[in-house]
């Protein structure tokens, strides 16, 4: 298997560059390289790692849009034996100092401005929280004096020999881990999801294979880095295969069309609403999009109509759904090229080539815990082994807390969500986390939140709050507020003031509920019950 032979992430890479050597690999703007140019920058990147003072084990954090340069610095990073630690770009500079100092982040890359947000100045403002970061590249050619600019880094690193970077590349073992994705859960605070370079490398040469990307591909990256599919469906898919990477820093639908045509795109993965955006756009027509064969897509409900839109339409040979998760290195089922629109968009398809999936249900059709085994399934959470013994059980199973179906062939079909998760516009927002960042407002004596429809979204957040005796909080006041504490696919878009929220005899709020209230478009009225002893709201 490739996977097998490429042993590690930087033993993947070295591999990309003396097989695919003088083909395109990326493209970022006006700046095209090849496989063989992308070998080199890495081993640059990661000369300077080591003479940054990194240690294998490790953690590096990347809080940055796609490009040219996320990639580079974080497989030279990997490559170093580094463990990277990848930040979503949303995040406030408190929510990034959280995942900075759980994860004990030795080096952060971070870019400069990014849609008229400084996230140096965002990151300044909590330094001192965080001791352990010894060193801050900023991505650009100005930084503060107690950052380093990325030229600079990178000359660091030019006084350590070939051989000691290859020394350090090839002592990192496939069991190793490979990155830290921070993901949230029923607890409000993010987990970091640890996952090794073996299953990594296992999983997305069979998403490669499935999906059939192929050599010389032109691939799209419009899936944020920082999301484990667009980092391993996305650089390391294409660096597996051969294809050229095109970074979209944003998902604007202009910039997706222009770069469609520019490129010659072939391969567009992306959400449900960015397909819809793009099948719907006024100048459509105006652009050749003939060049499209293959989408895939998922997290959200997939209307069959799409996905023969996308056939019809555009003349797309092939359109998958899937379901993954971080917890399961963002892989577990997949349809097969040749499903039947209805299947591909009812459906997320099979479990993936050496991996198990089951329903934890009453009976046969009948909705149930869907449960994962096999080489996809994390290493752990970091350092929080009493979580990670929740997650997967004895025999291996990991308990995703997604609720779902399997048909008589094994199609999965997600029907619910333990957790409360809901999916906006591509990204998963989490309520208990959204509900500690809203019970820091001064004036929020108590707070539930869930997820509403939304036609251009799919799903946004609605916040059911109970203000402090005396507090005039408005609507408009706590969203401003949010908006200012948390990235902005969490905020919500509508609150409502309730006298309290219902609760059950254990004291646990009734989400079903406050559902329901939404959906009528009434306010709960179950009266508060008392708290157990020792619990909180």
């Amino acid at each position: 298997m490739e996977w097998d032979r490429w042993g590690t992430i930087p033993g993947l890479v070295r591999w990309a560059a003396g097989r695919y050597g003088g083909a395109e690999a990326v493209v970022d703007g006006r700046t095209r390289i090849t496989y063989r140019e992308l070998g080199d920058r890495v081993e640059r990147a990661a000369a300077a790692c080591v003479a940054s003072g990194l240690e294998p084990g490790d953690r590096v954090a990347i809080w940055a849009p796609n490009s040219l340069d996320w990639i580079v610095s974080a497989l030279g990073a990997v490559t170093a034996g580094g463990v990277l630690v990848p930040l979503n770009t949303r995040f406030k500079g408190a929510e990034a100092a959280y995942v900075l100092h759980r994860s004990r982040a030795r080096l952060l890359f971070v870019t400069g401005t990014f849609l008229g947000t400084s996230y140096v100045a965002a990151l300044r403002r909590h330094r001192a929280e965080l001791p352990q970061l010894e060193q801050v590249v900023v991505l650009a050619d100005g930084a503060p004096p107690e950052y380093r600019t990325w030229r600079d880094f990178l000359a660091a690193g030019d006084r350590v020999p070939a051989a000691v970077v290859r020394a350090r590349a090839d002592a990192v073992e496939p069991s190793a881990p490979a990155d830290i994705v921070f993901t949230s859960g029923t607890t409000g605070r993010p987990k970091g999801v640890v996952t090794r370079h073996e299953q990594t490398l296992r999983c997305y040469a069979t998403w490669s294979q499935v999906a059939g990307l192929r050599e010389g591909d032109r691939y799209l990256i419009v899936n944020p880095f920082f999301h484990t599919f667009g980092y391993k469906a996305g650089i390391l898919a294409c660096l597996m295969r051969g294809a050229v990477a095109v970074p979209q820093a944003v998902s604007g639908t202009d910039t997706v069309l222009a770069n469609i045509v520019a490129e010659s795109v072939s391969v567009l993965p992306g959400p449900p609403t960015l397909l819809q955006s793009l099948l719907d756009h006024p100048a459509r027509a105006a652009h050749d999009l003939s060049t499209l064969r293959l989408v895939v897509t998922g997290a959200a409900v997939v209307p069959v109509r799409l996905v023969e839109r996308l056939r019809t339409e555009l003349g797309v040979g092939t359109v998958l759904t899937a379901y993954g998760l971080s917890e399961a290195t963002g892989l577990v089922t997949m349809c097969r090229r040749g499903d039947d629109p209805r299947t591909v968009a009812t459906t997320s398809g099979r479990a993936v080539p050496g991996t198990e999936v089951r329903v934890a249900s009453p009976g046969p059709g009948r909705p149930g815990e869907i449960l994962v085994r096999g080489h996809n399934v994390m290493a752990g959470y970091f350092e929080d082994p009493e979580a990670t013994a929740r997650a997967v059980d004895a025999d291996g199973w990991l308990h995703t807390g997604d609720v779902g179906v399997l048909d008589a062939a094994g199609n999965l079909r997600v029907t619910d969500r333990i957790t409360d998760m809901f999916v906006v516009g591509g990204f998963n927002a989490y309520p208990a986390e959204i509900e500690h960042l809203l019970a820091g407002h001064p004036d929020v004596a108590d707070v539930a939140v869930v997820g509403i429809p939304d036609p251009r979204l799919g799903e946004v957040a609605k916040a059911y709050a109970v203000r402090r005796p005396g507090a005039t909080l408005t609507e408009n006041d706590l969203i401003a507020w949010s908006r200012r504490a948390m990235a902005n696919y969490k905020v919500p878009r509508q609150v409502e003031f309730v006298p309290a929220l219902p609760r059950n005899a254990s004291g646990k709020v009734v989400k079903g509920e406050l559902r329901a209230c939404s959906s009528r478009g009434g306010s709960p009225s179950a009266p508060p019950r008392p708290h157990p002893v020792g619990e909180g709201p």
